[in-house]
């Protein structure tokens, strides 16, 4: 690790063609970075210019470990309502079909717009290249298509929920 002077400057950054660091300024770009659960922070000031960037894998890891599964609150989803005599004791059916991931972590949208009509629903058709929905990252609306036809079986997802990585979305029929 390198000395530091007074100020938290490098004292290597003395030296001719090398860069000053302020290791202080560094820290607290890092701490702004978790503060606001941000992955890279840069700043230029002339000719000098810092990035800060830390890898969320061990925090989605981890995060993923304390959520519950997405999985596990499907079938409450796709449930019977359980308000006739005859449902009491049946168990929900069973869905089959492939599962539509998501690509990154983000927010998903089912619709283009808040209170437009959805992209696609339960029992609907679709095509190769379909929108199903849209994640939203870093202020980037990303469109999930459809890679092969066939029918809506589930939504995994409600709008505006927030998703992670490989989380599935839809089931595809």
């Amino acid at each position: 690790m390198a000395e530091t002077g007074k100020g938290g400057v490098d004292k290597a950054a003395n030296k001719p063609g090398s860069m000053r660091i302020d290791t202080a300024l560094v820290r607290e770009l890092a701490e702004l970075l978790s503060a606001n659960e941000l992955t890279e922070i840069e700043v230029e000031d002339g000719d000098r210019k810092i990035k800060v960037r830390r890898d969320l894998a061990p925090f989605v890891a981890a995060a993923a470990s304390y959520a519950p599964p997405a999985a596990s609150a499907a079938p409450a989803l796709s449930a019977p309502p359980m308000h006739a005599k005859e449902d009491v004791g049946q168990a929900p059916e069973e869905i089959s079909g492939e599962a539509v991931k998501s690509p990154m972590v983000g927010t998903c949208y089912l619709s283009p717009e808040p209170g437009a009509k959805p992209f696609i629903t339960v029992g609907q058709s679709v095509k190769v290249g379909d929108t199903l929905c849209i994640i939203e990252a870093m202020k980037v609306m990303n469109p999930i298509t459809a890679a092969k036809g066939g029918v809506i079986k589930q939504l995994m997802v409600s709008d505006g929920q927030p998703v992670e990585f490989d989380q599935p979305l839809v089931v595809l029929g």
